[in-house]
């Protein structure tokens, strides 16, 4: 049987340098896809400008190479978008056309402000980034989980502990619903019900996926969405 094929959108990296530039795929990302039987493979973005943006993405959409990104999406069956400290408008505009097309997509971290900036959402900083921001710790806190959600029908659960290296949070998504919170009110979850996967997550199950069960649940379900 052939392995569906997952492709993770890149992020940028700048050297030390700043004289070059490289395209970021994470490994625990890819190896989370490798590991639970699919095929990982990169997403890059054709335009030479680096195009950072936040909440008005789409100020970047008469520059962009669209074509050449949809070419390469429709290689995949399914699209993971990264965490990381920033967002590139490709990245929103991928969300967006994944959503369109109803191609599957996990947004980790600073891919969940994707996935709901992409449906007009906006994002905002917390206001205690000293407790969230921790990129030494496996479990920093736990979630609670509805139970009418796709996403508690993955995991399985009503609670959840979770790593969190992240400063900002969903503020609106208009087109999508919140259904897992933290202690202070920040979503963790939000998906699109009506989609055969939609969702985004503040933490990082990309590290805790070969240690706990319900982190790898959630790469086991996406990848199979994406083999059907």
């Amino acid at each position: 049987m052939n392995k569906p094929i997952i492709g993770i959108v890149a992020k940028h990296d700048i050297n030390s340098e700043k004289i070059r530039t490289d395209s970021l795929i994470r490994d625990e990302v890819k190896q989370a896809v490798f590991d639970n039987d699919a095929i990982a493979i990169g997403i890059l973005s054709p335009n030479v400008e680096i195009q950072y943006t936040m909440d008005e993405w789409e100020n970047y959409l008469e520059s962009m190479d669209k074509e050449k990104i949809v070419q390469q999406l429709k290689i995949c069956d399914g699209i993971i978008l990264q965490g990381g400290n920033s967002n590139e408008a490709y990245e929103n505009w991928i969300a967006k056309y994944c959503y369109e097309n109803n191609i599957p997509v996990l947004g980790i971290c600073a891919g969940q402000n994707s996935i709901a900036r992409a449906l007009g959402g906006t994002t905002l900083k917390i206001s205690n980034p000293e407790k969230h921001e921790k990129y030494d710790e496996n479990y920093v806190h736990s979630i609670k989980i509805q139970k009418d959600s796709k996403f508690y029908e993955i995991v399985g659960k009503e609670e959840l502990m979770v790593n969190s290296r992240h400063k900002r949070t969903i503020q609106e998504c208009p087109q999508l619903k919140k259904i897992a919170f933290c202690e202070d009110g920040y979503a963790d979850v939000i998906e699109a019900k009506d989609k055969k996967f939609y969702i985004g997550v503040r933490f990082h199950p990309e590290s805790l996926y070969n240690q706990d069960e319900a982190m790898n649940k959630i790469f086991q379900y996406f990848i199979n969405v994406c083999r059907k």
